[in-house]
């Protein structure tokens, strides 16, 4: 296959912007009507999200050995949605199709070999994968909502508990499906390590517009059964026992993954008496959103490996530290620590060139990022994100 012919190709079909997925899902469910239902009602967030990443995956074909881990997750993680290899043909054709309604008289066939091969390597790899773990996982687990506690006006903490063994690392993000929207997959990052009872810690902030996180704050009930993706992404996550010392730095709920990490260090703790040093910066915009305070403040006390910063960037009124987190993060001791990330896409943007900025080694900064930034949460559906390399 010819990169250099593939990603041309791209560039010029993506100059017709929106037109590009209208097209291409009214190809998919004109031609292959059977696919309709394995996604949401509403298109209005999906639509551009899915055409595009797809896009860059396949122009990006040959650098195939860099990406097959995440193919391989991505074609495990499309089992819940009841993905076969028959849907992989339907989405390749109306591709294709697409490519050639727009590049014209440059679809030749020899492009269109091309994008053929590529397509073929990528679908190839995702399907092996899914058949390979069908062999010892479930296409989804089912949970249920065990508690529910709206800790903020917009923020609410979810336990859920699956009914069969489900395993994760801290750090990780899962992708769930509440009964309030069905077919609208988010990701959420347990804000726990993993527990003898199974129980999993969620933070959900309802975001402005948002299809999925207005219904889990206001609506998602203790009782109601939810359904979960497999665990998703190493990035953020720790080998156990590890002994280097650790900067965490959070933006609003991206201190659930953190946390979690956390509790694998403290689990560690209660059993050796040894733990690395670890300064957790939780970054917010007003001091109210600093949701999980009390519990923090008591494990600095407690903890002597323990240090936590409160840092308020909206309110001249704070009188602890304020600041973006990133440029509070930039200041500290940063001398053999790794350094964990997480939050907005902004946020994470601004840490890491602040860290880098301050001398930290890139290889030693954690964190997860996505080919796109979703207008609401980290979204799945069917849907092409990167996380492992990010939620």
């Amino acid at each position: 296959m010819d990169a250099n012919a593939l990603q041309r190709s791209w560039d010029r079909v993506t100059e017709h912007g929106e037109q590009v997925p209208l097209y291409f899902y009214s190809h998919l469910f004109v031609s292959y009507p059977e696919v309709r239902p394995m996604f949401p009602l509403s298109m209005s967030n999906q639509r551009d999200k899915f055409v595009g990443a797809l896009g860059r995956i396949v122009s990006h074909a040959d650098q195939i050995e860099n990406d097959a881990a995440f193919l391989q997750h991505l074609g495990r993680d499309h089992r819940k949605y009841a993905v076969v290899a028959d849907h992989y043909n339907a989405v390749g054709a109306s591709l294709c199709a697409t490519l050639k309604h727009f590049l014209g008289p440059e679809w030749d066939e020899e492009l269109a070999g091309h994008w053929t091969a590529a397509y073929q390597v990528i679908a190839r790899m995702m399907v092996e994968a899914a058949e390979a773990s069908s062999e010892s996982t479930p296409d989804w687990w089912d949970a249920d909502v065990t508690a529910v506690e709206r800790r903020t006006m917009d923020l609410t903490l979810l336990t859920i508990r699956p009914r069969r063994e489900f395993q994760f690392l801290p750090g990780q993000s899962i992708s769930m499906e509440i009964p309030q929207r069905p077919r609208l997959w988010r990701y959420f990052s347990p804000a726990n390590a993993p527990r003898r009872d199974g129980s999993i810690d969620l933070h959900v902030q309802q975001i402005d517009g948002g299809q999925v996180s207005p219904a889990v704050v206001r609506s998602l009930k203790v009782g109601d059964a939810v359904k979960l993706g497999a665990p998703v992404g190493e990035r953020l996550t720790r080998r156990a026992n590890d002994v280097r010392d650790v900067l965490m730095v959070a933006g609003g709920t991206g201190l659930a993954p953190l946390l979690a990490v956390l509790e694998q260090i403290d689990n560690e703790w209660a059993r050796s008496r040894t733990a690395p040093r670890v300064h957790l910066l939780h970054g917010v915009r007003m001091p109210w959103h600093l949701y999980d305070r009390p519990q923090l403040r008591e494990m600095a006390q407690k903890r002597p490996w323990f240090d936590y910063t409160e840092v308020v960037s909206d309110d001249a009124s704070y009188p602890g530290t304020r600041g973006k987190v990133g440029m509070i993060a930039a200041r500290q001791d940063l001398y053999g620590r790794t350094a964990m990330v997480c939050g907005g896409p902004q946020m994470v943007a601004h840490t890491l060139e602040r860290l880098a900025g301050a001398g930290m080694d890139p290889e030693h900064i954690k964190y997860e990022h996505f080919y796109y930034a979703p207008v609401d949460e980290h979204t799945a559906g069917p849907a092409l994100t990167r996380s492992g390399d990010n939620k």
